[in-house]
């Protein structure tokens, strides 16, 4: 079945088609670095062991793979620290049918791209821990991408990343055992739907952040299962621990919306991620000189942000990881603070939805209990706390509340 003699050529809806086999793995190599346009390249059933594929400046391109089970690409042995599959400046490229294993960095980065498809492609990290690569599926800089019935496991910062996009859907995927299991960070028009997060340290972020090039908005996520995201976080120093990054997120957040506008979040099932079902926090909570790196792509107050219709439910206790990270431990002193201002709740559980509290009136000087349009519909107990971070510095004016009222849809 596996060809021994380099690539052969069929018809197809491309104008070159090269097939090749394990064992021809330096022809590969040579393959992509050299591709042309309108070139379909399959990868037979088996093994592979690279040490990075690199395409450039191509156009109307495919990479076909056997099936994520089937085809299997390694790059284990990889010595520096780049990506597995690095792809760069590409006009319709697509992806699909294979695994990815155990790159140093990225295991697939697809930067300033158009019209782009990843689907059925495993993007796996045998070990979860610091170790690992940051992103498993990295679309950055692009326009019109789809990422469908992806698997990606392991990442120290994001298993599904869109970053600097316009036009994305993700769907039918999953993530497990990532810090984030999905992000979408600085990117407008993406809708994120029927996919399942589970058994991250956070399961889907939208994230907006300073110093990049285009400001993030009009997200939609629905009809997706977040659930069970009580893992550790094991992000990289470069991460953990900054002013920004996934090193902020929690152990057992469901969703957290930091610093970005328009985005809806309806339909969802989201369940025992118990330190946070939903976060919806501003770039002041996560760093002190928010204000100075405000700018036309970028502002720290979150707005426009619409929860409804969503299953919401945590389980009984915090996470274990939790304890030892800097934002779980507030989030669990928030806990302990509002069971001591609101007397009559007795020792209840943090309320699902966190929101901050940080609004753009630290800005203005302004008196509007609600000027970002925070729009929550989401029926039942203990639902929301505004946790009056801005005040957690100082105890005796730190009042969090469970009052939704000013922030019900209207």
């Amino acid at each position: 079945m596996f060809s021994c003699k380099g690539p052969t050529t069929t018809s197809s809806n491309y104008g070159n088609q090269l097939t090749f086999g394990p064992g021809e793995e330096q022809k590969i190599e040579e393959a992509f670095l050299s591709i042309k346009d309108s070139t379909e390249i399959v990868l037979q059933e088996g093994n592979y062991k690279f040490e990075t594929l690199s395409i450039a400046q191509a156009n109307h391109v495919i990479i076909r793979g056997a099936g994520p089970t089937k085809t299997i690409l390694d790059f284990k042995d990889q010595k520096q620290g780049g990506e597995g599959i690095r792809v760069t400046d590409v006009t319709n490229f697509s992806i699909q049918g294979m695994a990815i294993r155990d790159s140093k960095g990225d295991l697939l980065k697809i930067n300033k791209g158009k019209d782009i498809k990843i689907s059925e492609l495993h993007a796996i990290w045998s070990t979860a821990d610091s170790t690992s690569g940051g992103y498993g599926i990295y679309p950055v800089l692009c326009s019109n991408v789809l990422i469908e019935n992806c698997y990606a496991e392991g990442a120290s910062d994001a298993g599904i990343y869109v970053g600097q996009t316009n036009g994305a859907i993700v769907r039918n995927s999953k993530a497990a055992k990532n810090v984030a299991g999905c992000e979408i960070e600085n990117s407008t028009n993406a809708e994120v739907y029927n996919n399942e997060f589970y058994n991250n340290t956070a399961g889907f972020l939208v994230f907006d952040l300073p110093d990049l090039s285009q400001r993030g908005g009009k997200i939609k996520a629905y009809n997706n299962n977040i659930h069970d995201n009580n893992f550790k976080n094991f992000a990289k120093a470069g991460s953990f621990g900054t002013s920004w990054g996934v090193g902020n997120a929690s152990p057992g957040s469901g969703v957290i919306i930091l610093a970005t506008s328009d985005v809806e979040i309806f339909d969802n099932n989201i369940k025992n991620n118990n330190t946070s079902a939903i976060t919806i926090a501003s770039g002041f909570s996560v760093d002190d000189k928010a204000a100075e790196k405000i700018s036309d792509k970028y502002n720290p107050i979150p707005s426009n942000i619409k929860i409804h219709g969503n299953t919401i439910n945590m389980g009984n206790e915090f996470p274990k990881p939790a304890y030892d990270h800097r934002v779980g431990q507030l989030i669990i002193a928030t806990e302990q603070q509002l069971n001591v201002v609101e007397t009559d709740r007795k020792n209840k559980r943090i309320p699902a939805i966190l929101y901050d509290g940080v609004t753009s009136n630290i800005l203005t000087q302004g008196t509007d209990p609600n000027p970002d349009k925070l729009c929550i519909n989401q029926p039942g107990e203990n639902m929301f706390v505004n946790a009056d971070f801005a005040m957690v510095k100082d105890p005796k004016n730190w009042k969090p509340s469970t009052n939704m009222q000013p922030f019900v849809c209207k």
